[in-house]
């Protein structure tokens, strides 16, 4: 009984031994991944207060930072041409951030590239993209950042089918057509065709990048002008040029466009004072527009007058986005990694880009699994825009004053229209431009 007795203590006080050795649970293994102590995060960011995109940046960035109280984001953002300065200061200066917006083409990407600064992010990349969609941008593997969607679409004409109805028009398919629109436009009360031409940008990108192949029959015009395969003064881009003339000539155009800023040419549309509106996708975002969003169709540019071929065509380039810089990535502090790996992931989230996508910053996302049947209407039209042949985006390839020559004199042709010999404007243009590009 007692040798009973004996053993069953034994037995018991092993099992406890076995179970609870030294009374201590094992320790958890430590995350790769963790922020180990406080660091800085520079970012040198793309946006405006004005727009979706600065304003987007702002407050993810403040989320962020209460949601990880060990990083101090240091961010510069700044928009169009001030961007673009800030980074040859910046990369001269050494003052390099550890994430940056970056493209692959020459007026976002040139810089970085030629700096050293754009490496392969596909290791750094989060999880949830689906990197079989990011192109191979220089033919050599490397991915340097994550695309913020599909083709960034520039040239993109709203019209409001509600008003198009009611005034008994239908979309043009040829430019007589067109002209016959605007005319039953101007019989009604109403503009044909305004654009938020106040700035000089618009005119190349969200209008001029989306005639150039429809009277060069080239989608890689302006890239080949720039190589040197094709001029600015060649024929067929005069006659690009002269649609602008043409346009504002017949009605179709209204040259109040040279006074609008984005939310009064905006307020216009939205008003039913025009029946068409050109921009960037960015701008058909359904909260921009209200109850009109769902009366919208999203189309390319009608048939131009001297229309050789590349019907339908829409000027787009891979959206640029933010990668991690090769300073960042060889930071001797492995926390500046880790930061920069947890923002993207943060940034590239399945609600940041649900946001983003709703509000216009994005045509569609390259994230796995997204569903599209709960968007809007804009958003679904946005995303059928890559049915379309796509074209150059102007900026994209010919940068500095010969860009600046192009921008202002477009917005001179508009002005002018219909003075005594604008005839001559586009080919005097074209001129000018092409002595500014052989200075470059």
């Amino acid at each position: 009984m007692k040798k009973s007795l004996l053993f069953l203590i034994l037995a018991a006080t092993l099992v406890f031994a076995t179970s609870c050795p030294n009374s201590e649970t094992p320790d958890e293994p430590e995350d790769p991944d963790a922020i180990t102590a406080p660091v800085v995060l520079k970012i040198l960011a793309y946006g405006d207060p004005q727009n979706e995109e600065g304003q987007d940046f702002v407050r993810i960035c403040a989320e962020f930072e209460a949601a990880n109280p060990l990083i101090d984001i240091q961010y510069e953002c700044r928009f169009d041409e001030d961007y673009h300065h800030r980074v040859t200061e910046r990369l001269a200066s050494g003052d390099i951030p550890d994430i940056a917006y970056m493209g692959a083409d020459v007026r976002w990407g040139e810089a970085w590239k030629n700096a050293g600064q754009q490496i392969d992010n596909t290791p750094y990349m989060p999880s949830n993209i689906d990197k079989r969609l990011i192109p191979d941008f220089y033919g050599t593997g490397v991915k340097p950042y994550i695309p913020l969607g599909g083709s960034n679409f520039c040239t993109v004409i709203g019209v409001n089918m509600q008003l198009l109805e009611e005034i008994g028009g239908t979309l043009p398919t040829t430019y007589d057509e067109f002209k016959a629109l605007a005319a039953l436009c101007q019989d009604h009360g109403k503009m044909c065709l305004i654009t938020e031409g106040a700035s000089d940008w618009v005119w190349g990108s969200c209008v001029m990048s989306g005639i150039i192949p429809r009277t060069t029959g080239n989608l890689k015009w302006v890239q080949d002008a720039v190589a040197g395969k094709e001029l600015f003064t060649d024929a067929d881009f005069v006659a690009a040029l002269d649609v602008l003339r043409q346009w504002v000539a017949d009605g179709i155009l209204d040259v109040s466009s040279l006074n609008y800023v984005t939310w009064q040419s905006r307020e216009k549309f939205c008003n039913e004072e025009a029946l068409m509106i050109i921009d960037g996708q960015w701008e058909f975002a359904e909260h921009n527009y209200g109850d009109l969003s769902e009366h919208m169709k999203l189309i390319p540019i009608p048939p131009v007058p001297g229309q050789v071929g590349c019907a339908g065509s829409v000027a787009g380039a891979w959206q640029v986005d933010y990668g991690i810089t090769k300073k960042g990535a060889t930071s001797s502090d492995p926390n500046v990694l880790k930061a920069a790996k947890k923002w993207l992931t943060y940034f590239h989230s399945k609600e940041e880009t649900t946001i983003r996508l709703n509000n216009g910053s994005i045509t569609c996302p390259i994230i796995t699994d997204f569903d599209y049947s709960d968007f809007n209407n804009l958003v679904r039209q946005k995303v059928l825009l890559s049915m379309y042949p796509i074209c150059d985006v102007i900026d994209s390839y010919l940068t500095g004053n010969a860009n600046d020559v192009l921008n202002a004199g477009m917005k001179d042709i508009v002005s002018r229209a219909t003075e005594e010999g604008a005839d001559q404007l586009a080919g005097s243009l074209a001129q000018q431009v092409q002595t500014a590009f052989n200075l470059q």
